[in-house]
This record gives C-alpha cells, sequence and structure tokens, in this order.
C-alpha cells in the first residue's frame, strides 16, 4: 500500500510558540531572583537549587521509562527543570538534601506525571512538592536563615520570616531582598523584572498576578478597617507590606500563571486571580499558617475547570443576543 499524505485541519500557519520556548523564557525571567538568592544565602541556595532541578529531572525521567514504560522521554521540554526551580523558590537555603529531593519525588510524582505529564496535571506540581513538604516538616519547612549570615550549607543563623511580624518588616527591605524566607522571597523587585521578561516575551499576560495583588490589598484593608485598630495611613502600609511579603509576588507571577492549571479566557483568569488574592489575606489573617498563597493557589487550581465552563467564549460564527 502506498504511503499516503495526511494533513490536519486548518489553519497551517505556525505561530513559532513551543513549550521548549515557554520553560526558556520562564527560566530566563527566574534569572535574576535566583542570582540574588545566591548572593543572599550563598552556598544553601546553590544547592538547594542544584538539588531541586536535578532531582525533578531524574523523577520524570525515571517514571517515564521504568513505570509508565514511554520510549519517549519528556525531559527535553524543559518543564522538568522550571518546576525544580519553582520548587527551590519555595524552599528555605538550609533544607536537609533528603527533604528536597522527597520534595522533588511528590512534585512529579504525585503532582504532575500520574496525570499523563505536561499538559494534564489538575494542581502546579511545585505547590504540590512544597505543601506536602510543609505538612511533614514543619519545623524544617519554617526556620529560615538570617540573610548574609551564612557560611556554610549546614552552618545558619535562623530567624522568623517577616510575615511573623509583618508591622515591624520595613518595606524597602522586602522590596530589595534584605530578609529572610524561603529563595524566592527576597527581592520583589528583581521577581517584577522578572515579570516583565515574561510579559515582553509575551508568555503569560497581565491578568492574573494583576488581580491577585489588586485583590490581596483591597481585602486587607477591608478586613484592617474592619478590626478597626490602626490608622487608614497604616493600614495601607501594612496592607502594601502583604503584597512584598511571603510568597506573594512569587505565586502570583510564576505559580498561579502556570498554562496547565489555570483558566483559560481573560475574564476567567481574573475571577481566578480574585479569589486567590482574597484566600490569601484570609489565611495569613484568621488561618494557622502565616503564608498562604500556595494553598490559595492549589485551591484555585481545583476550581480552574468550572471556571473555564463558565467563561467559556462564544462559538466561531454563534448568533449572540443583544
Amino acid at each position: 500500500m502506498s504511503n499516503k499524505l495526511k494533513v490536519s485541519l486548518s489553519p497551517h500557519v505556525h505561530s513559532g510558540d513551543s513549550v521548549r520556548r515557554n520553560m526558556d523564557w520562564v527560566v530566563v525571567a527566574l534569572l535574576p531572583a535566583m542570582l540574588w538568592s545566591f548572593y543572599v544565602f550563598g552556598l544553601g541556595a546553590v544547592i538547594v537549587t542544584a538539588t531541586s532541578v536535578a532531582s525533578c529531572i531524574f523523577f520524570e525521567w525515571a517514571i517515564n521509562k521504568f513505570i509508565l514504560r514511554n520510549s519517549r522521554t519528556t525531559i527535553s521540554d524543559g518543564s522538568a527543570i522550571v518546576t525544580g526551580l519553582l520548587l527551590a523558590f519555595n524552599l528555605p537555603s538550609n533544607l536537609p538534601l533528603y527533604i528536597i529531593i522527597i520534595g522533588a519525588l511528590v512534585a512529579m510524582g504525585i503532582g504532575k506525571m500520574p496525570f499523563g505529564g505536561l499538559g494534564n496535571n489538575i494542581f502546579n506540581p511545585a505547590l504540590v512538592g512544597r505543601v506536602f513538604l510543609l505538612i511533614s516538616f514543619p519545623v524544617k519547612m519554617t526556620t529560615w536563615p538570617v540573610p548574609h549570615q551564612m557560611t556554610a550549607y549546614a552552618d545558619a543563623v535562623t530567624a522568623a520570616t517577616p510575615l511573623a511580624d509583618l508591622q515591624q518588616a520595613g518595606l524597602g527591605d522586602l522590596f530589595f531582598g534584605n530578609v529572610g524566607g524561603s529563595l524566592g522571597e527576597v527581592s520583589v523587585l528583581l521577581l517584577l523584572v522578572g515579570f516583565v521578561i515574561l510579559l515582553v516575551a509575551k508568555v503569560i499576560s497581565w491578568h492574573i498576578p494583576v488581580s491577585i495583588l489588586c485583590s490581596a490589598f483591597v481585602f486587607s484593608v477591608i478586613f484592617y478597617v474592619l478590626q478597626g485598630k490602626m490608622p487608614f495611613a497604616d493600614i495601607c502600609l501594612l496592607s502594601l507590606k502583604h503584597l512584598c511579603a511571603g510568597g506573594m509576588m512569587l505565586g502570583a507571577i510564576f505559580m498561579a500563571t502556570d498554562y496547565v492549571t489555570s483558566p483559560m479566557t481573560h475574564k476567567g483568569m481574573v475571577i481566578y486571580g480574585l479569589c486567590i488574592g482574597f484566600l490569601v489575606v484570609c489565611i495569613r489573617l484568621f488561618g494557622s499558617y502565616p503564608e498562604g498563597m500556595s494553598f490559595a493557589i492549589l485551591i484555585m487550581n481545583g476550581f480552574t475547570p468550572l471556571i473555564n465552563n463558565a467563561c467559556k467564549p462564544n462559538r466561531f460564527a454563534k448568533e449572540v443576543k443583544k
């Protein structure tokens, strides 16, 4: 039988976009904050990042080859590297190696590969790994080295996160990155540089990050006003600190915008972002954890199919009621 040329349906114009291109741009956007974390936390940050990335790549390859029995490897698309970097950005720089490896195993083995790999996962894999570690190793995961005090990987002077006492934290220190915390929490300025890179490269749109930050600011102001304990100027300053502290910027820019687990339409993205901002403030002000970004994003990941269903765009050639 002769070979036949099979042609798919139109359109046939290629946009030039690809998974690998988008992942490469995410890595580029993360570089400024990553290099700053190396400067602030030294050798520990380098070890945590390298271990997380290498572990995620290995577990994706191993699960594909030995469990799923797939002949085609998927590590070349760059998604495992991005997951490893984002997981590292959610970890303190003095975390023991075995805990990092467990987090990578959970991220890839529970958060990503069982659903069929990239494009099929329901929840953000890096956040699945992070939340698992936070629940399983709460002391290790909430002990942050003091900036510029770490001379070796296991030799660290620790302190509480600025979220534990947000009123005493300096807004300038939070913005420029002279505070303790996870690797990706130390410089709002450089995370915003990454945001601009992703926007210029058209990897993400502004809808999710801006709606998260606006929602978090507005609801924190509302809750503080209802408490009636501070002047309005102090309330606005404290609400602004909420945007700069913890994983707010990292989550809003790099994690909530994940293509697979976020809504597809702009309207859906705004709804998704507004809900995340509201949940973060509720968890921070009324919950047991000072940080709520990971939980808020994972909760809204679960609602993404419902948002997509409610915000379907009009079909081509469908008559629209005026």
